[in-house]
């Protein structure tokens, strides 16, 4: 795992995701993306989602409040990518949330421990920083 391939690989993951806020794409496709199982944590709490249906049903509410406020597109402001060993590293990353308008809805920052394991690379840790 290299410093360049994980910031190649979680581009294409953005913009998978940025498709789903859209509405072009449905949420299951992420599954290509996350690991199951997935921890998540955020301030309301550490989530060990252990089946699909549990990762789909998470990301779908992150999703659902993206389309509501109509996402476009998420902005990188700032993106470090940690190399732990050649199974995994770290990627954390500052972004804002746009309309389809250019107006920010949101910021904030997240640390993805990225994996490679038997089904290619994965998100397996999503962890949300405090405002």
């Amino acid at each position: 795992m290299d410093h360049s391939d994980v910031s190649r690989w979680f581009g294409e993951y953005l913009d998978v995701f940025a498709a789903c806020g859209r509405g072009e794409t449905d949420t299951a496709s992420l599954l290509a993306y996350y690991g199951v199982p997935l921890l998540l944590t955020t301030d309301d709490g550490l989530f060990a989602l252990t089946s699909d249906d549990q990762v789909v049903a998470a990301a779908q509410q992150q999703v659902d409040g993206m389309r509501a406020a109509d996402y476009h597109r998420s902005e990188v402001l700032h993106a470090e990518v940690t190399v732990l060993n050649s199974t995994s590293a770290l990627y954390r990353g500052a972004f804002s949330r746009r309309r389809s308008d250019g107006g920010e809805i949101s910021r904030l920052t997240v640390t993805y421990l990225v994996t490679d394991g038997p089904v290619g690379r994965r998100i397996s840790a999503l962890a949300v920083h405090s405002p």
